[in-house]
């Protein structure tokens, strides 16, 4: 059986849900579902200190990559310690997690057999499922992967047709970052209209936007979820300032109708692994209450 070595929360969970999370032997520092993959070594740590306010850490992030170096360091010594056959990481964004480039610095000294590393690079809804097949691929269970996907794509689609019978499709704005504002992108405005909603900013399957606040006061959406990368609802919230301070927040119609929505980015959204079903839930929960009701209130979102 291989040993592997995940660098990627979204990937650790593809693992885990194939039937090889015996076979995980380390994993990165953001990595934490299912919780039992918390006893694994951790093999990376951010160059950055992750605490503060979103425009704080966009700074430091900022600061870091304009002297072009990694966000993120690998634990090169425990990652040849640990004798993986297969790593998987991601070559999408250098922001989120340790980029392609790290892992092959890090294993290019090794003599003899070299891993094999799986690069995950997810920007539509279709490449979550490319990539989950291809983990399987690389880990002899191709077969296994198919039905996984499968039956993840059968619970989606079953979401979407529901969604279908509506007569309205609210206008939703879906924030992934507070300060300065980040219009959700990637796979988002697909789930946003299989949920039944009409997406405003951002475009599927491309990178997430920066935009201003003076676009959400034009645009005045009917919903708005706030999830940004890598915060869980209680660290949002304590940013919430930014937007709800300002004069015209009260004036949008989502403010008025009570139609702000906190969402679990960490654990959910922002993760393109098999929980993206549940993400999908979540959005059927906020954009059309009176269809859905799969229990994810106060776990994945919360009313404003």
């Amino acid at each position: 059986m291989p040993r592997i070595v995940s660098l990627l929360p979204s990937a650790t969970e593809i693992v885990c849900a194939l039937g090889f999370e015996d076979q995980l032997v380390g994993r990165s520092h953001e990595c934490d579902f299912p919780h039992s993959v918390m006893r694994l070594p951790s093999l990376t740590s951010p160059k950055f200190n992750p605490e503060g306010t979103s425009a704080e850490i966009d700074q430091r992030v900022k600061t870091i990559l304009s002297e072009a170096l990694a966000v993120y360091r690998v634990d090169a010594d425990l990652l040849r310690e640990l004798k993986p056959d297969v790593i998987v990481t991601q070559s999408q964004c250098d922001v989120c997690a340790v980029s392609m480039r790290e892992v092959e610095d890090a294993v290019a000294q090794w003599t003899g057999a070299q891993p094999r590393v799986v690069s995950l690079a997810p920007y539509a809804l279709g490449d979550v499922f490319a990539d989950m097949e291809r983990v399987g691929a690389a880990l002899g269970a191709a077969d296994h992967a198919m039905d996984v996907v499968g039956h993840i794509k059968a619970r989606m689609r079953a979401i979407e047709d529901r969604a279908r019978s509506v007569e309205s499709r609210p206008r939703v704005a879906c924030i992934e970052w507070i300060e300065p504002l980040m219009a959700a992108g990637n796979w988002m405005p697909e789930l946003i209209a299989m949920a039944g909603g009409s997406n405003l900013f951002g475009k599927a399957g491309e990178h997430s936007l920066w935009m201003k606040f003076e676009e959400i006061v034009a645009a005045d959406p009917d919903v708005v979820l706030i999830a940004p990368c890598g915060f869980n609802m209680d660290r949002t919230a304590a940013d919430l300032p930014a937007l709800t301070a300002r004069r015209e927040w009260s004036q949008l119609k989502a403010a008025k109708a009570r139609k702000v929505f906190l969402g679990e980015g960490n654990q959910y959204f922002n993760r393109p692994g098999p929980r993206i079903v549940e993400s999908l839930e979540i959005l059927g929960e906020v954009v059309h209450p009176e269809l859905f009701s799969f229990g994810h209130e106060a776990s994945g979102w919360r009313r404003l």
